[in-house]
């Protein structure tokens, strides 16, 4: 299951115009879908993303993930969590600067809890942003597909 299929699948179970909230995302991922224990190549496969995109978040701090006795990489839920959290965000526009700030004020505790939420609030101000750029985007591509006969969908 890529993160596009985890999307797909959370946008299926919304109700009417209703957010998706992160429980129907975790529900999906609990799904069967992710073992206890799965190796890097593998939860490649699961998120569609390359080897070398998880070694690097592992290696910057943004994923800790736990070795096995042979010295392999041994994914679990938790950090197969984390990972749908990063590309995300990442696909939102986060840079891994800010990533890197949230993370190291998750692992401090509650008390960077004001911080955080000002760091996801200042976030949330930019997708609205983009949002609003790509409906002005889509109402541009609507007329153009209009004018040349086209039908546009909802």
């Amino acid at each position: 299951m890529t993160t596009s299929t985890i999307l797909d699948r959370a946008l299926a179970t919304r109700v009417g115009d209703e957010p998706i909230d992160i429980d129907q995302i975790n529900a999906l991922l609990d799904g069967g879908e992710i073992a206890h224990s799965m190796t890097v190549a593998e939860v490649a496969a699961l998120l569609d993303l390359s080897p070398h995109t998880l070694r690097y978040y592992e290696r910057i701090g943004l994923v800790s993930v736990p070795r096995a006795p042979s010295g392999h990489r041994k994914y679990d839920t938790e950090a197969v969590r984390r990972i749908v959290f990063l590309t995300r965000m990442r696909l939102s526009g986060m840079s891994i600067r800010d990533l890197t700030r949230y993370i190291e004020l998750a692992e401090q505790g509650e008390s960077t809890v004001p911080e955080r939420l000002a760091l996801m609030q200042a976030h949330r101000a930019q997708i609205a942003r983009q949002i609003e750029e790509l409906q002005v985007s889509l109402a541009v591509t609507d007329h153009k597909i209009t004018t040349y006969g086209g039908a546009c969908g909802s």
